[in-house]
């Protein structure tokens, strides 16, 4: 399989994956100094994907493949 398809094949994935779970949560965590204490706390972060990303590399997958597709033939 030629690099070009694998990294239309992967835009494709990666559209659909941020059309689907726009709205993603994680956690970290963090070093916190209390009068002279250490201690660790945990963070809950969301990372918003908006729409016209995931929408955007899922075209431009598809257009990548195409592309692909008709220099192979």
């Amino acid at each position: 399989m030629k690099p070009n398809m694998i990294i239309g094949i992967v835009l494709i994935v990666l559209g659909v994956v941020g059309l689907l779970f726009p709205i993603t949560h994680y956690t970290t965590r963090e070093p916190v100094n209390l009068f002279g204490l250490r201690f660790t706390a945990e963070k809950q972060n969301t990372l918003v994907i908006p729409g016209i990303v995931g929408g955007l590399a899922l075209v431009g997958g598809i257009a990548v493949v195409v592309v692909a597709s008709r220099k192979s033939a």
